[in-house]
């Protein structure tokens, strides 16, 4: 039995090792555009220079699990046409592309491996007393300017958000801004409506907000994630209005039952993306294919989320508690305490997907 991975993230990673543990007699394959497994979670200290997000792929992968280096083009009956022309035969798929980015023109992505060692080195050659503007509000951009202000605290960090940790209940939001402010990072509540290169002081970036306000910047990071690869679109199978595969109560496409799509680009009701998402669907779809294969009954999916957390530099962190249906509660934790969980979650992540041993909450009833 053949089976082919399109994507090495959480998602990917941890449904090719968990199949490979359940199903000893599948040839399983991952098809990755990168020799790497990215933890996305640390994309930020990628980006400062305080950390790096990238490991060997070959070295996650569980034994017998093979690599291929690649970008997969088109999925059709029971093949996948890679861009090199290559095309390569499956008998069932898990598709966990997961997502990417649309940055604004003058803009660096910092959620893609890419775009944040691009950005690592535009840091890297900037002076002391330069600016940098981190453009998002979310987790994603809060955490980039933390870790930039903290690991270069000789630059002028701001973040540009309409608002500002917004995911977050109203009490952690003021704690998020005192993180922030300890930090000296300047909060710009607005939206970036064009950025001009060139056109600032000493050769610097104009930003322009949509209020009419405009600043200069020396750097740009786009922290805004959210698109979807048009792979499963392009290759006909159902997607939702956002690109994203649907799917059964299985995770099944319900276009070709033999492919199982998981992570970020995947229509399940009620996820949102994080890896606290993707490692539960890969995992419940290798479970759902090695009970099909063993003539047994898949169980429906089913995941509950218990909070959100988040770094603000390397000695402060914020966790926020929340209901399973995920939305939040009143109660969070932050300080040092904070940071130290928040690390031994990312940890956990990349052991779980190691491993491919994870237990996550089942969803609400």
């Amino acid at each position: 039995m053949r089976v082919l991975v399109i994507g090495a993230g959480y998602a990917g990673t941890i449904a090719a090792n968990r199949l490979a543990k359940k199903v000893t007699a599948a040839e399983i394959t991952v098809i990755n555009p990168r020799p790497d497994f990215i933890e996305r979670v640390r994309l930020h200290e990628q980006v400062a220079g305080t950390g790096t997000a990238a490991t060997p792929l070959t070295s996650m992968l569980s034994e017998g699990v093979a690599a291929r280096r690649g970008t997969a083009d088109r999925i059709g009956d029971g093949q996948v046409t890679l861009d090199d022309g290559a095309s390569l035969d499956f008998d069932y798929l898990f598709l966990a592309v997961g997502s990417t980015v649309a940055p604004l023109p003058g803009t660096v992505a910092v959620g893609t491996w890419e775009g944040a060692q691009e950005a690592r080195a535009a840091l890297a050659g900037l002076p002391g007393g330069r600016a940098v503007t981190v453009v998002g509000g979310g987790l994603t951009g809060i955490e980039t300017a933390s870790e930039i202000a903290f690991g270069r605290p000789d630059l002028r960090v701001r973040i540009v958000g309409r608002t500002i940790a917004e995911s977050l209940s109203a009490g952690a939001q003021k704690r998020v801004r005192t993180g922030l402010d300890r930090l000296n990072v300047e909060v710009v509540e607005d939206s970036v409506a064009r950025i001009d290169p060139g056109a600032g002081e000493e050769g610097g970036d104009l930003v322009h907000l949509h209020s009419h306000r405009q600043f200069a910047s020396d750097l740009a990071l786009w922290a805004i994630t959210g698109t979807v690869p048009d792979l499963a679109a392009r290759s006909g199978l159902e997607v939702d209005t956002d690109g994203r595969a649907m799917v059964d109560e299985h995770l099944r496409s319900v276009t070709d039952p033999r492919i199982f799509a998981v992570g970020d680009c995947a229509a399940v009701p009620g996820a949102r993306a994080a890896c606290a998402t993707a490692m539960p669907q890969g995992a419940h779809a290798a479970d759902t294919l090695a009970r099909m294969i063993q003539g047994r009954e898949p169980e429906p999916y089913s995941m509950g989320y218990s909070g959100q957390a988040l770094s603000l530099g390397r000695h402060d962190g914020l966790l926020q508690a929340s209901r399973r249906n995920d939305t939040v509660r009143r109660l969070y934790f932050a300080g040092r305490t904070a940071a130290v969980v928040k690390e031994r979650v990312c940890r956990y992540a990349k052991f779980g997907t190691l491993t491919a041993t994870y237990a996550w909450l089942q969803g609400p009833k």
